[in-house]
């Protein structure tokens, strides 16, 4: 697509192609974001996507590209070819968090998952799209000191063309997502549009969605697809039984025989039940026993189409898999809405359309990165991951 729009075009759409793309959140809420302004319909239209975990790239073939699942590839990024992948002048990846998380080591670029995000800086390289959007955990702020965020964001600065990059630390429960997932949202705009990509304002900060409005309104249908309720043991249902909403295992008070013989680090989402009058809390996709997000009303685990729901799923939107690969696929997905959020603000950008907006709040840890500051075990490991 050429920098300028031609003269009386009425389609501006961008190809979007994908790394890491999970079962098609990010896809699916740029598939949502159309903007219309002075006769031109803006809208984003899939290109290609790939993932590792082969019921991802079936839950994205069937849900995003039905027509075209060829363009699915299901394959690790390491061995993947982008020289073989069709042009395109849009780029979104959710990097792998495993290594960020801040349930977990923390190991950031250490650890096995935290260099993955250079596959996305070779695809900016190669392809030069116009945008990219980049989602990771909050703990990618912290990783490595600091370091490692400050080290991404010089290299998406320095791929390709050159972009501008806005970086967010988002609450999605401000978005109408009805869940209290944050993140950390970077968007890159090539630097010679002269275009800056502006923080879009919380639409719902003092008016959040709830669980009951989220999974009541409308009910699911019982023979919804991904509905099936996990059998529970009669210890999970009594101790449930005894938790009140909004309360967890470590905060009610249960008797003696029901309590977790536990020493290590005790997490505060163990056996924790739904507040029905607030967002749920981050939906995961693992873990074990006391993990898996519990009803506010009955003593089970929620279903994956409540997970779902609270993930901004559509009902129609179908997971293929086990019941805990789609548990897996629902937890490690990008919101939908908040997908859609974000490519809607990106097109208002590029068709000149002013939006409410606020400053973005991660502008101080984007300091130009020094490698010299580095101690010396981080450096021998930037040396794995640097970018040609």
């Amino acid at each position: 697509m050429s920098n300028s729009l031609p003269k009386g075009k009425a389609l501006y759409s961008f190809r979007l192609g994908e790394l890491f793309c999970g079962p098609g959140g990010l896809a699916l809420g740029a598939a949502k974001a159309k903007v219309f302004s002075k006769g031109i319909n803006y809208c984003i239209q899939h290109a290609w996507a790939n993932d590792l975990d082969a019921n991802s790239c079936e839950t994205f073939r069937y849900n995003i590209a039905p027509g075209h699942p060829e363009s699915v590839i299901c394959a690790d990024v390491r061995n993947l070819n982008i020289e073989t992948l069709d042009q395109i002048d849009a780029f979104a990846y959710g990097f792998p968090c495993n290594d960020f998380s801040i349930v977990g080591e923390q190991k950031g670029f250490n650890g096995k998952f935290g260099a993955l995000y250079t596959y996305g800086i070779r695809a900016l390289n190669y392809f030069r799209p116009k945008f990219f959007v980049a989602e990771n955990v909050g703990g990618l702020r912290s990783a490595n000191e600091g370091k490692a965020f400050k080290k991404i964001i010089s290299d998406m600065k320095r791929a390709g063309p050159g972009y501008k990059i806005t970086a967010h630390f988002y609450k999605f429960e401000e978005y109408g997502v009805p869940q209290c997932r944050h993140r950390v949202i970077i968007v890159g705009i090539d630097q010679k549009l002269g275009l800056t990509f502006e923080v879009p304002a919380p639409l719902t900060k003092r008016n959040h969605i709830t669980v009951k409005e989220a999974m009541e309104n409308p009910p699911i249908s019982k023979n919804a697809f991904n509905n099936e309720i996990t059998a529970q043991s009669v210890d999970v249902v009594e101790r449930l039984k005894h938790i009140r909403p909004g309360e967890n295992v470590w905060t009610a008070n249960l008797p003696q025989h029901l309590h977790l013989n536990v020493k290590s680090a005790k997490l505060s989402q163990i056996y924790k039940r739904l507040h029905p009058d607030k967002p749920a809390y981050t939906i995961t996709g693992s873990g074990g026993g006391g993990t898996h997000g519990y009803h506010w009303k009955y003593p089970r685990a929620l279903t994956n189409r409540e997970r779902a729901r609270l993930q901004t799923f559509p009902d129609n939107f179908i997971f293929k898999g086990s019941k805990e690969s789609v548990r897996k696929q629902i937890g490690m997905a990008v919101s939908p809405k908040m997908a859609e959020v974000i490519f809607s603000a990106v097109l208002k950008t590029f068709a000149g359309i002013q939006y409410p907006t606020i400053a973005p709040n991660l502008h101080d840890l984007m300091d130009i990165f020094d490698e010299s500051l580095l101690v010396s075990n981080f450096n021998q490991k930037l040396e794995f991951i640097t970018v040609e």
